[in-house]
């Protein structure tokens, strides 16, 4: 390894004290016998030499990672958790030297798909081991899996086939000499680093496993996202000399940060640190104040609220406990910065207040900020037009009257949270008529009145909720709209508002032709995105900007996005299997997609919700306040990541998704399905960007013009009555978005 470091380690985060477990020397001396009777400290690297012989073993000391990580748990518990530390670092080295170095794809992928067999669910035979790997999975599953529930043994499967599997990302992007960019990174990141399994043995050694009911929940996702998020960026700042200069890996944060936005490799640590810092703050706020109201709303047992929160506590412990270990491992950078000033360590944290701390509460709402200069998009798509436009237009205006959007809202002042005037300006059938160029006119109408329901619903629930922080009464209307969407196509209650009315019309409209499994994927749909304006309302009631990479994936669910992707799956059929829908290059096609549509919404709508809205759900704000940079220069950070996003998609469907179609032998018909789909998310994103530049929806004198129901002050503590503006407000039609705008021809079902 080189001897001098290409950075000073930045201050750490640390709010939470590190703990030993008293029984680390068993547990070392236990694993090192462990290992040689795997064969560990024998296989041999492919220039010659051992890839780890028992003085490396030592040095690592995963022994010690362990106790620090999980300092509570018995001896034989330590014992079995330091084992599989033992297996997943031998295999992340193992697979370094028999083919990330030898760049054998083909090696690699045989040796891959065998992995899964020895982690059979229903007690199928194993195979023979071949190598330490396999001999060391079979050993460590059945000592471990008959004490865990189905559900567990699900999941973790799931996160081991993850963290084997998607090495071949990482070996691809070293063939071909490729960095990820943020957001791609962030996602395989999770996948490829092991945090997620690092979670699911959290529940083994606290002896608490997260109830099956609950795991699949926001809260629990964030916790066990922003946990794997942490331990991953902490690493990448630990590794970064051994990884990126001396084994030639890319797969780092600090590199992705170099590479993306052209800063010193100082700078681009610091930055890190940051993220890192941001992560455990969601986590931190999601356990204080989503994890309650999930207890409340659900009426958790205090049995299962008590396997949360040990759970919750052992993700605490086993980040303190890894930066630990990672401060006194030899596999890793940790030597004491040079001239980075302030201390470090335990204890210290208050002496280095991230922007992710104190700055993200005191947002100041409604500032000035002018017309926002728009870049030069890079979009390389067409984008034709429906020619029943027109009558799509006039249909969607008497809609939206007829379901009374344009109506006054009982208990609020003013004429309601839209105006005719602002339904027409809106022209939700324009970005229809983009994204479905060839649906019949029937289509058009109703893609473009579920736009209209999308983006109402997204104005409704903070003029409504919002202005008086009733969360727990959105939670209860959330729960109502889901009766009007019975898979049955039962009787649903009477509407009381035309929120509800609009949702009744549009189901029966859409979910009766449907069958019944794509009638319950596209009700799972809507509850997405409806569920992400409660996320939204808790992020206003705290004045609280959010967390970079948590308003990224909340973003394309505010936006409708997965929405979106359901509608379009849906009208193909069922030609397509769902592996690949699920496999990695087709989320990350829909991904890709998705972001570059949101930040594309979010720098047209920088002014209008800033300046006139006091918004704070922004990609430019919130890229702004992570930098610490003007908006101008934030405007282009934004605009540089969309380029990343498409430049990603290109290169999906031209290297990736051939390469899936030979994986799953897909037919002709399927990969037909398949190039149609991609054709869709083309159409989406031009639609977006054209539906931008030609509606009168961002022009600042309409935001000037509108007419107001309460005016008053701005400024910190105001803005409770600037959201019962219905010009400067959140009234306006699209509000800060275009929620439902991802629609990708969504009544092509009903051909």
């Amino acid at each position: 390894m080189s001897t001098k470091q290409p950075f000073n380690l930045p201050v750490f985060y640390m709010p939470y004290p590190a703990r030993l477990n008293p029984n680390l020397e068993t547990a070392r001396q236990h694993t090192r016998t462990w290992a040689r009777d795997m064969g560990m400290l024998d296989a041999p690297r492919v220039d010659g030499g051992l890839i780890w012989d028992e003085a490396e073993l030592e040095r690592h000391d995963y022994g010690l990672l362990c106790a620090y990580t999980h300092p509570d748990c018995d001896g034989p518990a330590l014992d079995l958790i330091t084992d599989w530390y033992v297996w997943v670092f031998f295999f992340d080295d193992h697979f370094l030297e028999m083919f990330k170095r030898t760049k054998d794809t083909d090696g690699a992928k045989a040796y891959l798909d065998r992995l899964h067999m020895f982690m059979p669910l229903n007690g199928e035979p194993m195979p023979e081991p071949t190598n330490p790997v396999e001999l060391g999975l079979a050993d460590l599953w059945q000592r471990t899996a008959p004490a865990m529930s189905d559900d567990w043994r699900r999941r973790f499967t799931v996160s081991t086939r993850n963290l084997l599997m998607e090495s071949l990302w990482e070996l691809a992007n070293i063939s071909q000499d490729r960095v990820a960019n943020p957001i791609e990174y962030i996602a395989m990141r999770r996948k490829v680093g092991g945090a997620p399994w690092s979670a699911n043995l959290v529940e083994y050694a606290v002896g608490a496993e997260v109830p099956a009911d609950l795991a699949a929940t926001r809260p629990l996702k964030v916790l066990r996202d922003t946990f794997s998020d942490g331990v991953h960026l902490r690493n990448d700042l630990f590794s970064y000399q051994r990884e990126v200069q001396d084994e030639g890996e890319n797969a780092n944060a600090v590199l992705v940060f170099e590479r993306f936005l052209g800063r010193p490799t100082q700078e681009s640590a610091e930055l890190v640190n940051d993220l890192l810092t941001s992560r455990l703050h969601q986590f931190e706020n999601t356990a204080l104040t989503e994890i309650p109201l999930l207890f409340a709303d659900r009426a958790v047992t205090p049995d299962a609220q008590a396997a949360v929160a040990a759970y919750a506590k052992g993700l605490q412990d086993w980040q303190s406990g890894g930066h630990e270990w990672h401060m006194r491992s030899s596999r890793y950078m940790n030597k004491a910065p040079g001239v980075n000033p302030g201390p470090s360590g335990l204890g210290t944290a208050a002496a280095r207040q991230a922007w992710s701390g104190p700055r993200r509460h005191t947002n100041v709402p409604f500032q000035q900020v002018g017309q926002t200069r728009l870049p030069d998009f890079y979009l390389p798509y067409p984008n034709p037009i429906n020619p029943h436009l027109a009558e799509a237009r006039k249909h969607n205006v008497d809609w939206i009257r007829r379901v009374g959007m344009t109506q006054a809202i009982e208990g609020l002042p003013g004429p309601g949270i839209w105006t005719e005037h602002q339904a027409e300006i809106f022209d939700l059938a324009l970005c229809a008529a983009g994204i479905d160029p060839d649906g019949t006119a029937e289509e058009l109408k109703l893609a473009s009145d579920w736009l209209a329901w999308g983006t109402y619903g997204d104005d409704y629930y903070p003029v409504v909720f919002g202005r008086t922080g009733d969360i727990p009464a959105a939670i209860a209307q959330n729960k109502r709209l889901s009766l009007f969407m019975p898979v049955e196509l039962t009787e649903m209650p009477p509407a009381t508002n035309p929120i509800e009315a609009g949702l009744a019309d549009l189901w029966l409209r859409t979910a009766t032709p449907m069958p019944m499994r794509a009638r319950r994927e596209f009700r799972n749909a809507v509850e997405v995105m409806i569920e992400s304006w409660i996320w939204e309302l808790s992020n206003q009631m705290q004045n609280r900007i959010p967390d970079p990479i948590d308003y990224v994936e909340m973003r394309r669910k505010t936006f409708g996005s997965d929405l979106t992707m359901s509608l379009a799956r849906l009208k193909h059929g069922q030609l397509v299997p769902d592996d690949v829908y699920e496999s990695r290059p087709i989320q990350e096609l829909e991904s890709a997609a998705s972001d570059y549509a949101c930040l594309l919404n979010d720098v047209f709508s920088y002014q209008k919700e800033i300046q006139f809205e006091g918004e704070i759900h922004n990609g430019v704000l919130v890229t702004q306040e992570f930098l610490g940079c003007p908006p101008a220069e934030a405007v282009n950070v934004v605009n540089d990541l969309m380029t990343a996003r498409m430049r990603q998609f290109q290169y999906i469907i031209d290297t990736e998704l051939p390469q899936l179609y030979e994986e799953f032998d897909l037919s002709t018909e399927a990969r037909g399905v398949l190039d149609a789909y991609v054709v869709d998310l083309q159409n989406w994103m031009a639609a977006i960007l054209r539906w931008h530049r030609d509606c009168g929806r961002y022009d600042e004198h309409e935001q000037r013009g509108m007419p107001t129901v309460l005016d008053g002050p701005v400024g910190v503590g105001t803005s409770a009555a600037h959201h019962l503006r219905p010009g400067s407000g959140r009234f306006p039609g699209l509000s800060r978005r275009t929620p439902m705008a991802g629609r990708s021809r969504p009544a092509a079902m009903v051909r």
